[in-house]
């Protein structure tokens, strides 16, 4: 006999959900106010897709690197995985930091299929 684990089922349905509330948040003007405010003040829609992003875990995360600070910033990819570095992602390099942030903010609403 086969156990199901009913907590993962649960979560699993409940993450589903919740990814498709977030998606439909998601609008052009929710993504022009992030270009204009990474940090900061944001509007609730704005502030529930970022909450979303924030829960999520650690492996697969994308993070910022600074590759030379205050000049050129990367994305990065943690492992969930202590010990291990994490791994940049292709060639793109960011000028500022807010700059990476949003580049991070993109390629999260491109893995949730919201772009």
């Amino acid at each position: 006999m086969e156990l199901i684990d009913r907590d993962a089922l649960v979560l699993e349905d409940w993450d589903r959900k919740q990814r498709e509330r977030i998606r439909a948040l998601v609008t052009d003007e929710l993504v022009e106010e992030h270009v204009r405010k990474p940090l900061g003040q944001h509007s609730d829609a704005l502030e529930r897709v970022l909450s979303y992003f924030r829960r999520q875990p650690n492996a697969g995360k994308y993070i910022i690197v600074a590759t030379e600070p205050w000049r050129e910033y990367r994305i990065a990819v943690l492992s969930g995985e202590r010990g291990v570095v994490p791994g940049v992602v292709e060639d793109e390099t960011f000028a500022t930091e807010e700059a990476a942030m949003h580049g991070v903010f993109l390629r999260r609403l491109r893995d949730l299929g919201a772009l």
